[in-house]
C-alpha cells in the first residue's frame, strides 16, 4: 500500500511539474513575442529562459512517456509473437532502457558538473539549471523503468535481465577486438546495434542512445560526456520552441470548436 502511494504521488508530481513546465513556457514565449512585436521592447532573456525551459519540459516529458510506455517504438517482429513472447520482448524493452539510462547518468552528471563555471549571456545565471534537467529526470527515468521491471513477473523478469547483463558483458570483453576494426565499429553499433535493439521492441530513441555510448565506451577514448552534449543541444534548439505554441493552438481550436467548424468548412 505504501509503495502504491509513493507511486501515484511520483505520478502526480512528474505531471504536475510537466503540466507547470508547459503553462511557463507558453507564458515566457507569449511575453516575449508581445514585448517585441506590440510594444517594441523585446525581452533580452525571454529566448534564453524559455529554451531552458522546454529542455526541463522535453526531460519531464520523457519520463511521463515512459511511464505510459508511449515512447516511438518498432513493433512488426513483437507483434507477431505470442502474448508470452511479447510480454518477454517487453521485458527485453525495459532492460534495454535501464542499461542506457544507467550508462547516461555519470556522463550526464559529469557534463552538469562542468556547466556550473559557464553563465548563460542573458540571464547570468549558472547554466547547470539547464544542464541539470538531463540527470535529475535521468533518475526519475531509471525509477519509472526498475519499478517496471521489478512489477514483472518473477520468472520472466530474472531472464530477460540476464540476457541484457550477457549481452553487455559479451561486447565489454570484445573491446580490444572492437578498438583494433576502426571506422568498422560504425557499422556494427548503428547497423547491427540498432537494428537488433530497434526490432526487439526497444523504444527507438534508447536504441541509437545505445549504441552511440557503446561506440564511444569501447571503440574510441571520446569522453561520454559529449554525448550528453548533444542531447542537451539537440532538446533545447530554438525551432523546436514553436513546438509549445502549435499544441496549445491544437488545444484552443479543438475546444472552441473552431475545429468542428473549419473541417465542416473544408
Amino acid at each position: 500500500m505504501k509503495l502504491e502511494l509513493l507511486r501515484r504521488a511520483g505520478v502526480v508530481a512528474t505531471e504536475g511539474v510537466a503540466a507547470a513546465l508547459v503553462v511557463a513556457e507558453l507564458v515566457t514565449l507569449l511575453s516575449g513575442i508581445i514585448a517585441r512585436y506590440v510594444f517594441g521592447a523585446p525581452l533580452v532573456w525571454s529566448d534564453e529562459l524559455a529554451s531552458i525551459l522546454f529542455l526541463w519540459l522535453a526531460c519531464f516529458g520523457s519520463v511521463v512517456a515512459l511511464r505510459k510506455g508511449q515512447h516511438m517504438r518498432m513493433t512488426a517482429v513483437v507483434g507477431m509473437a505470442s502474448p508470452q513472447g511479447q510480454r518477454f520482448f517487453d521485458l527485453i524493452a525495459d532492460c534495454g532502457t535501464v542499461v542506457f539510462l544507467v550508462a547516461m547518468l555519470h556522463p550526464a552528471f559529469e557534463y552538469a558538473r562542468d556547466e556550473r563555471a559557464i553563465l548563460t549571456p542573458a540571464l547570468g545565471i549558472s547554466n547547470a539549471w539547464r544542464a541539470g534537467a538531463l540527470p535529475v529526470t535521468g533518475l526519475c527515468m531509471l525509477l519509472v523503468a526498475s519499478t517496471r521491471l521489478l512489477q514483472s513477473p518473477i520468472r520472466r523478469a530474472p531472464i530477460a535481465l540476464m540476457v541484457a547483463i550477457l549481452a553487455g558483458l559479451a561486447v565489454g570483453m570484445l573491446s580490444p577486438w572492437l578498438a583494433a576494426l576502426g571506422k568498422l565499429n560504425l557499422l556494427i553499433f548503428f547497423v547491427g546495434v540498432v537494428f537488433a535493439a530497434v526490432f526487439s521492441g526497444i523504444p527507438i530513441a534508447f536504441c541509437f542512445g545505445l549504441a552511440t555510448f557503446g561506440y564511444l565506451a569501447l571503440s574510441t577514448s571520446m569522453p561520454l560526456a559529449v554525448v550528453v552534449g548533444r542531447m542537451d543541444e539537440g532538446m533545447s534548439h530554438l525551432i523546436l520552441l514553436v513546438v509549445p505554441l502549435f499544441v496549445f493552438l491544437g488545444s484552443l481550436i479543438e475546444v472552441t470548436g473552431l475545429a468542428r467548424v473549419m473541417v465542416a468548412f473544408l
